[in-house]
């Protein structure tokens, strides 16, 4: 009996460990669960996968509040996506057992708005037995923090008012203007053939394709009732049309139109690739696309001010869950000025090239012109595809900014060629070489390649030799001064350098590699071509040094930029050639004779980069000019590049003088 006792008593006490541990288990699995579903909830918010909510949440709640599923879904999306919720961040996820089947949730969630960031919000919600799972048992707050069913978010934004670009004198190269936008009201058009009729007269009217109005018709956000924005017109657009309402509208203006574009540069709406750059910005935002607009977006653009609240079903806030002041954009103010701006743009009539105007003094500058260019006002308004595919398929490309893209300077280089061997030693204003010929070789081991000149002048010394701009002399000189002493000197300017300026451009360089390792190339070097290249901008800066007493003045496009300037070459050296340059203006051989009468003292030196396959052969020719007034009176320098110069039929020179006559008045 004894055992019998003892064995029954073993299994009730096994069958109760038994029992315990999977009661055990139970429990441990069911949190688990809990865990999983909260942290599934978190998840979908942060990622903003509001359609994923109903499965999550429990049907007693929906009724409870008087949701359906699709209801829960638009809530949380119009919320989140109205205020431009952006970088949905959770922490501190915890999950604590109330009693059975029940279980208590809370979390963390950190959030950056249009608006800006709003401070940490804890939440707290519940998780329940639905059939054999765990749901949320959502309420509002799961929202935002005490926000009732019958509760609203309010967001309100003030844009800030972009900064202006200005000119020296305080004109505007860049503005804020009222204009008309042509919209569309879709239930006005009528339906089927009707329908059709006012497309295609409205298309016609605002020179736009059917195919482009319906295209912004079909937007996902269009609504019957709703203005959909077609394009901002000119005044003598507005007509009074079916379907077609106007409004009033601020957007960027470029009085300077063309011929600042390249320069200034236009805003734009944001694309992803925007905001995957910054965070800071929202999905609405307009920002700088190009050029100046984009290189001081920030400072222009300003911050926008507005409210977050939680107001209740009267209206009344109850709550400010985040509220930033406007901040609006600063002005900029350049040294440029519009008056010589559109006088350099115009001066180089129908050519490619470029033109930089520069006070060789204080490296303010005055104008800075790349053409052919387009009408960033197109850009604003919103381009037809056929004016943009007119652009792209510009065979001399519009969009392309010559002020910053380096060429081969040619035989304006032969200044810094000269004042190099000047301060070396290797030429002096006496000394004279005898060269016989068009053409030239150092020995027979140039084969078949020769330095040409232009004029057959026997005896050549530095000042004949910029007057005749002869290529024979400075490859020579370069020669005899060899690669170091070349080398050292032009380093001595700003090769290599990256400038201060907000513009992308490369450093100009000596050669593609740090050694020539030809002797071709060093002559070929010293007069310009080789493997040099150089902007206008860059040429200009360097140039500046024979206007300076051998200082090379860099260049800065800001009003209260300080000057800064460094030694390139002795005061001496830089006025011999200084000197030399007004000859090329004043004799009547010089290569800028056509200048003579504008100023007893211009100086010029041009230049021609002829761009070919092999010697012997016709290549394109690119024309260059610097030119500057020696008289304190009048600080200016000029430098200007014209492609293809024989395609247009007039040198650099020949278009730039009625600017520099502009400059010396």
């Amino acid at each position: 009996m004894k055992s019998k006792a003892l064995l029954i008593s073993i299994i009730v006490i096994l069958i109760a460990v038994i029992s315990s541990g999977s009661y055990y288990m139970a429990q441990q699995n069911a949190e688990q669960k809990a865990e999983q579903k909260a942290k599934k909830f978190v998840e979908i918010i942060t990622k903003q996968q509001f359609n994923l909510l109903p499965s999550l949440v429990s049907n007693n709640a929906l009724k409870k509040y008087d949701y359906n599923k699709q209801a829960l879904i638009d809530k949380y999306s119009n919320i989140f996506h109205g205020i431009g919720a952006e970088n949905m961040k959770a922490s501190d996820v915890t999950v604590s057992k109330i009693k059975r089947g029940q279980y208590e949730f809370t979390y963390k969630l950190s959030l950056v708005t249009a608006l800006g960031r709003i401070p940490t919000l804890s939440y707290k919600g519940m998780l329940v037995k639905q059939g054999k799972d765990f749901v949320v048992d959502w309420n509002p707050e799961l929202i935002f923090p005490h926000m009732e069913a019958t509760d609203k978010i309010s967001y309100t934004e003030e844009d800030a008012i972009r900064g202006k670009i200005l000119d020296k004198n305080g004109n505007e190269l860049a503005t804020n203007a009222e204009f008309r936008q042509a919209g569309i009201i879709p239930k006005e058009l009528g339906d089927g053939s009707k329908k059709e009729e006012n497309i295609k007269t409205i298309a016609k009217q605002f020179d736009m394709t059917e195919k482009e109005i319906k295209t912004k018709l079909s937007q996902n956000w269009v609504k019957e009732d709703l203005f959909v924005p077609l394009k901002v017109i000119n005044n003598d657009q507005i007509m009074k049309m079916t379907g077609v309402q106007y409004q009033a509208v601020d957007i960027r203006y470029y009085p300077l139109a063309e011929a600042a574009s390249t320069m200034i540069g236009y805003t734009g709406k944001v694309t992803q690739e925007d905001l995957e750059k910054d965070a800071t910005l929202s999905a609405d935002a307009i920002i700088g696309k190009s050029g100046l607009e984009r290189a001081y977006d920030k400072e222009l653009r300003g911050k926008n001010g507005g409210k977050i609240s939680l107001k209740d079903k009267n209206g009344k806030v109850k709550e400010v869950l985040l509220e930033a002041y406007r901040e609006d954009g600063k002005d900029i103010k350049l040294t440029i000025d519009a008056k010589t701006q559109l006088k350099a743009y115009d001066a180089l009539e129908n050519a490619a090239g470029a033109s930089v105007v520069m006070q060789p003094k204080t490296g303010e500058l005055l104008a800075l012109v790349s053409k052919p260019s387009y009408d960033p006002n197109k850009m604003i308004r919103g381009i037809s595809q056929q004016d943009y595919d007119a652009y792209m398929n510009d065979e001399q490309k519009p969009f392309t900014n010559r002020f910053t893209q380096r060429f081969a300077p040619g035989s304006t280089l032969k200044t810094v060629t000269a004042s190099v061997a000047l301060d070396a030693g290797a030429l002096t204003t006496n000394k004279v070489r005898t060269i016989q010929g068009l053409k030239w070789q150092k020995d027979k081991s140039w084969g078949n390649y020769f330095v040409t000149r232009v004029s057959n002048v026997p005896k050549v010394n530095l000042q004949t030799a910029l007057i005749y701009s002869d290529n024979i002399f400075f490859a020579q000189e370069g020669l005899e001064m060899g690669e170091n002493i070349l080398r050292k000197g032009f380093n001595k300017f700003i090769f290599g350098e990256k400038l201060d300026l907000p513009f992308d451009m490369k450093p100009a360089q000596i050669s593609n590699n740090e050694s020539f390792k030809s002797d071709i190339l060093l002559a070929d070097t010293a007069y310009g071509q080789g493997q040099v290249l150089m902007s206008p901008i860059q040429q200009a800066i360097t140039y500046s040094a024979f206007a300076s007493n051998g200082k090379v003045v860099y260049a800065h496009l800001l009003k209260d930029q300080q000057t800064k300037t460094k030694n390139a070459v002795s005061a001496k050296s830089a006025n011999i050639v200084k000197n030399a340059m007004v000859q090329v203006v004043q004799n009547t051989n010089g290569t800028a004779h056509s200048l003579n009468g504008i100023s007893s003292t211009l100086a010029a030196k041009t230049g021609t980069a002829e761009l070919k396959q092999t010697q012997g052969t016709e290549g394109q020719e690119n024309s260059f000019v610097v030119a500057f007034d020696t008289k304190k009176k009048h600080e200016f320098l000029v430098l200007s590049v014209v492609e293809d110069h024989k395609k247009v039929g007039k040198t650099a020179t020949e278009l730039v003088k009625p600017l520099i006559q502009t400059l010396e008045k």
